[in-house]
């Protein structure tokens, strides 16, 4: 089969036809680039997906802290980590040194009265969107043939940081009334926001949606739950794409296998990340789903942290014959790739998966 361009590859992978090879995405933390960057393999202002060829591209457009006008307000500093108070009155702490998601300390909202109180302030504000920057990240992945995805988080990661997961799930057992108004509230806004976006700017090829819905072996809630209080915001949110013709990925860390048919039946195109040390597994989710879905990941980052090009080969062999068969697959590791991961172990990585990727 002749070469694709990365936005045909990306638009057959999403529909599971015939391509020349699966597609390659990837994510990193953010300081894997200064560290590769340091050490002369990447330039400091080049972009990874051009730097190493990525089938897709993505924006992440919306600002939806609840007080766009609040500045955060820094409550302690040490030489390691900052804590501060945000537009969503959530106090949270970060590491300074190195990436890492956010300590929850404290939260304003905690139940539903308080919601009340902040959700005035949760509006289609034009404020909210970098069009700008959706504007630019669309013309070069156009110029580079990559597939542009809008990319930003859906209901269950809007609510998270308004008022911790503890206090959602807690109102999710308690108080099922206060997260259907939270996930009405930011499923509608989000599909404002994106009216606004794509009338003045153009659609995209595709929506990328982020909702890390599980832990370790379980998801944070039980399918009931989600086809109760959060499925009704994934099917507005979806609904809305797909009267665009636009196919929809669905990113979650974490354990989300018994809620894989609730998000089909909301619509979802593709999963992604598959997180191997959560419990899941690409292999059964392929035999299972494949006909009907397509996945992205799969592959345990914790073989590429080991840097030995024999340990990767074991993973990637173990995987990639079986998944490319369907045509809807997209190489990227289970999880972001760390500066512990050198830059000659990752290009290896990509290399060897293209080509036991070749169709």
């Amino acid at each position: 089969m002749s070469s694709m361009t990365g936005t045909e590859r990306t638009s057959r992978m999403l529909q599971r036809k015939p391509a020349d090879r699966i597609c390659l995405y990837e994510h990193f933390w953010g300081d894997t680039h200064k560290e590769w960057s340091g050490k002369g393999h990447i330039r400091p202002d080049e972009d990874f997906g051009i730097h190493f060829g990525f089938d897709m591209a993505t924006s992440w457009t919306f600002n939806l802290v609840a007080d766009l006008d609040y500045v955060p307000e820094v409550l302690e500093e040490t030489a390691s980590t900052i804590l501060t108070k945000d537009g969503n009155g959530a106090i949270l702490r970060r590491h300074k040194l190195h990436d890492s998601t956010p300590e929850h300390v404290d939260f304003t909202v905690k139940e539903q009265k308080d919601w009340e109180a902040l959700k005035p302030l949760i509006t289609a504000d034009r404020r909210r969107i970098d069009f700008s920057g959706y504007r630019k990240a669309k013309v070069q992945a156009a110029a580079h043939n990559q597939f542009f995805f809008w990319s930003g988080v859906n209901v269950f990661e809007l609510m998270h940081p308004v008022c911790g997961h503890e206090y959602m799930l807690i109102g999710m057992a308690l108080e099922p009334e206060w997260i259907t108004d939270m996930v009405d509230t930011f499923s509608r806004v989000t599909v404002e926001l994106q009216e606004i976006l794509f009338a003045e700017e153009g659609k995209p090829d595709g929506i990328w949606y982020y909702e890390d819905m599980g832990f370790k072996h379980k998801p944070f809630f039980s399918p009931n739950m989600y086809g109760e209080l959060i499925q009704p915001g994934h099917k507005r949110t979806i609904a809305y794409a797909k009267s665009l013709n636009l196919p929809v990925v669905m990113h979650s860390c974490g354990y989300v296998e018994p809620l894989l048919p609730g998000m089909l039946e909301a619509g979802i195109d593709c999963l992604q990340v598959i997180e191997i040390k959560a419990g899941m597994d690409l292999l059964k989710l392929y035999k299972e789903y494949g006909d009907v879905l397509s996945f992205m990941g799969g592959i345990d980052v914790r073989t590429l942290y080991s840097n030995d090009r024999a340990i990767i080969d074991l993973e990637l062999e173990s995987k990639i014959p079986f998944v490319k068969a369907g045509f809807g697959y997209t190489l990227h590791s289970d999880h972001s790739i760390p500066r512990t991961v050198d830059y000659d172990t990752y290009r290896y990585f990509i290399d060897k998966g293209m080509e036991l990727g070749k169709t």
